[in-house]
């Protein structure tokens, strides 16, 4: 085991599993709706609750998590996020009524939440600066290939075993990922004590959690009084956050604004936001499309979507071996105008009479130009990075891409909604919702100009200090 404590490829092996699980479990309970709501006797929004519930915690989270791996060590803090995320997978499975399915799911965020961020610091730790595009290409494909299993394989555990499977199937793996944690991830905890701002992860989770609710859910309440008013509280308490991490950039703050000073990271988390937002915006314009207006099912809408998606995985492993040794802003550029194209190619087929077929080609298109980016957006944002920041930063840029994943999905839905009545149809207002992730890319594209170029790396590789 001490061989293996000191392989990164190893340690690769098992970040990749724990991420694999957090991001199944974000579209594995899609294809089990109908059946929860079966089996609970349940109504369509009480089971809508158990994907929003997950998505909502995890951004809440997730600045919390980053700073605690900072404080407690990222290996303990992602076994800990593993474990809960584990435990909370048997009380979805156990669950009979939605509120108990609901409870558990916000576990399930949490531990999710805990050991994300922990996966990007403990690689960039491990991984000298020429191997670490490959090895986020590696960690970013084994993402992409959870993200395309998780619908097929909620199916085919519905299937065999019933719905209460998809989450159940988290246990064996989850033991395993913590048992590997403890004896194959290095400690890399260092020998100074952080100490954890608890007024500040309070005011920062409420800015959040209100930003979050008042995303996901406006739709649903037609962006009346109660998201407006959930809006205007999350900005007052984002400045009230903003105050109170400007008292404490003395004594470990949540956001240390040295971070807000290097350019190449405070770029890239625009970047990262705009690029996942595209892609998610994307594809629930495109799924919404193919099943009301071309007519598929859900089944052939993913056969679709496909290509998008396997695409992704195949060209983040090249992309990340291609960043070790090409610029990552001229990589990240390139996937974002290839992206956009493919979008475009979308857009221009939305008509009345498409087929399902006809889009093959242009989700490939996006899907790579979307694989460019995977590795490069980690790399360029974590590259000037000092070593006790990294649980920081990786927590920022995550909760960066989830709120670019919120506001663009809920961003197309409300356009293609209120051009449908005015647009003549709703392939036309479909494809005007286009424009949105199209924009995205293009102010991405246009922030990559603003990168730093690289230097040379000095070849000083941080290693980590034994633990206490």
């Amino acid at each position: 085991m001490t061989r293996l404590r000191a392989n990164p490829w190893a340690t690769l092996v098992v970040l990749s599993l724990g991420y694999f699980m957090t991001l199944l479990d974000s579209t594995i309970v899609t294809i089990a709706i109908p059946s929860i709501i079966d089996s609970m006797h349940a109504t369509l929004p009480q089971v809508l609750w158990a994907l929003n519930s997950y998505i909502i915690a995890i951004t809440v989270l997730l600045i919390t998590a980053g700073r605690l791996g900072d404080r407690y060590g990222p290996r303990q803090v992602f076994v800990a996020g593993v474990l809960l995320f584990t435990v909370a997978s048997l009380l979805c499975g156990l669950a009979t009524v939605p509120g108990v399915l609901v409870a558990a799911r916000v576990l399930q965020g949490a531990g999710a939440a805990l050991l994300m961020p922990q996966s990007v610091t403990l690689i960039v730790a491990s991984f000298p600066r020429e191997r670490r595009g490959t090895a986020l290409g590696v960690w970013g494909a084994i993402g992409g290939v959870a993200s395309v299993l998780g619908p097929s394989l909620g199916g085919l555990l519905i299937n065999l075993a019933g719905w209460r499977w998809i989450f159940l199937i988290n246990l064996p793996i989850g033991v395993l990922v913590v048992a590997a944690g403890l004896t194959v991830v290095p400690d890399l905890r260092t020998d100074r004590r952080h100490s954890l701002d608890l007024p500040g992860v309070v005011i920062a989770s409420l800015a959040l959690a209100c930003f979050a609710y008042a995303v996901t859910n406006g739709a649903d309440h037609h962006w009346g009084p109660l998201i407006w008013a959930l809006l205007a509280a999350a900005a007052l308490f984002g400045v009230g956050f903003t105050a109170r991490q400007r008292q404490r950039q003395n004594d470990d703050p949540l956001v240390p604004f040295a971070l807000l000073r290097i350019r190449g990271y405070t770029v890239t988390l625009g970047i990262a936001a705009a690029i996942t937002g595209a892609t998610f915006g994307i594809t629930v314009v495109a799924a919404l499309y193919f099943q009301s207006v071309v007519g598929l099912s859900a089944f052939r809408a993913g056969v679709v979507l496909a290509p998008a998606s396997a695409m992704s995985v195949l060209v983040a492993l090249v992309a990340g071996r291609l960043a070790d040794r090409v610029e990552g802003r001229f990589i990240l550029l390139t996937g974002m105008v290839v992206q956009g194209a493919g979008i475009l190619w979308t857009a221009l087929l939305m008509t009345g009479s498409a087929h399902g077929e006809d889009f093959l080609a242009p989700m490939t298109v996006i899907g790579m130009g979307n694989g460019c980016s995977i590795a490069p957006r980690t790399t360029v944002a974590m590259r000037d990075v000092p070593q006790e920041l990294t649980g920081a930063a990786s927590g920022i840029l995550e909760t960066m891409r989830q709120v670019g994943a919120m506001v663009f999905t809920a961003g197309v839905v409300a356009l293609a909604q209120g051009l449908e009545s005015v647009a003549g149809g709703s392939s036309t207002a479909m494809r005007a919702a286009t424009f949105l992730p199209v924009a995205a890319l293009a102010l991405g594209a246009l922030a990559c100009l603003a990168l730093p170029r690289e230097r040379p790396d000095p070849a000083v590789h941080t290693r980590p200090l034994p633990s206490e």
